[in-house]
């Protein structure tokens, strides 16, 4: 899993690389036509796009982190620097949405007596969809390998969807003249990256506060371990993740006293560890193996 890992890790990068070049050419690109159009979801829609931009590379960094070895000091490597691009992303998110609720309620209250040119906002929205799918499809074969990846394609499928609230915007101007289309468009923009960045902070903190995969079933590994020949009972169980996808394991398990005995604790090991990476993916796991009259006597079994 470890190999695995570091291949998509470096697979990942590549995908990042190639996402920030077409996000940063479209960025350029809705720049430009908010400017000749006059258009607030189109520089919305470029706000959104650079929270972006500025995540994709946040992200590409925080893999080039996490690709590093472990050390004595870092026992465990620098992996959960993913789940911290995660979470400045996230903060992104969150300060782009709420710059944009602010001006798209004040263009609505106060309207702008600037005209919207609809032509130029939809060929340039236009233009923003098609890259944002491209980007969109570069990204998808990453997305479920970490929580980094999983922001960097959640904010490229937002800007997706934010193309689509400008296009239509944009055609609404273009057939009726509701020039206040545009003001609504942004702030569809902005609630569309809200329940985004809620999502990406709730994952973040559920690795950082350590606990369990919500994947995983705590009882199911107990009663797997449970089930392995020599053992008694299984305590102190302690499920977490270092970053997505990289579940570590410990627990207390005691062992019948024929297993010290024989001299067969070595093997024991071996299955638990095995039970573990077979059926629950589980590359990390710390057995701590207990005769029964130890068990005994400990203060406290904790579950």
């Amino acid at each position: 899993m470890g190999h695995d890992h570091a291949h998509a890790g470096t697979a990942n990068r590549r995908r990042l690389a190639v996402a920030i070049a077409i996000i940063a050419t479209v960025l350029v690109v809705e720049l430009v036509g908010a400017w000749v159009s006059g258009s607030l979801s189109l520089l919305a829609d470029a706000g959104h796009m650079l929270s972006d931009l500025t995540g994709l590379i946040i992200a590409l960094a925080a893999t080039i982190v996490a690709a590093r070895p472990a050390t004595d000091r870092q026992t465990f490597g620098y992996q959960r620097a993913e789940v911290f691009g995660a979470l400045i992303n996230a903060l992104i998110l969150v300060a782009v949405a709420v710059s944009v609720l602010i001006e798209g309620v004040s263009r609505l209250v106060e309207p702008a007596d600037a005209e919207v040119k609809s032509l130029p906002m939809l060929i340039v929205a236009v233009i923003g969809l098609v890259a944002n799918l491209a980007a969109l499809q570069v990204l998808r074969g990453g997305r479920d390998t970490s929580i980094n990846m999983r922001g960097a394609y959640l904010e490229v499928l937002g800007d997706l969807l934010g193309s689509i609230a400008v296009i239509i915007a944009a055609v609404v101007i273009m057939v009726t003249g509701f020039a206040q289309a545009d003001a609504i468009a942004s702030l569809a923009i902005a609630a569309m990256i809200v329940p985004r960045a809620w999502s990406l902070l709730r994952d973040v903190v559920h690795v950082l506060s350590e606990s369990a995969p919500s994947d995983t079933d705590v009882q199911e590994i107990r009663d797997h371990l449970l089930g392995t020949d020599g053992v008694v009972a299984v305590h102190d169980v302690h499920v977490w993740q270092i970053t997505s996808g990289q579940p570590v394991f410990s627990a207390h398990v005691v062992v019948e006293h024929e297993v010290f005995a024989d001299g067969g604790t070595g093997e024991l090991l071996d299955r638990l560890g095995s039970c573990l990476h077979d059926h629950f993916d589980v590359e990390h796991s710390t057995f701590q193996l207990e005769p029964e009259e130890h068990a005994s006597h400990e203060e406290s079994h904790h579950r």
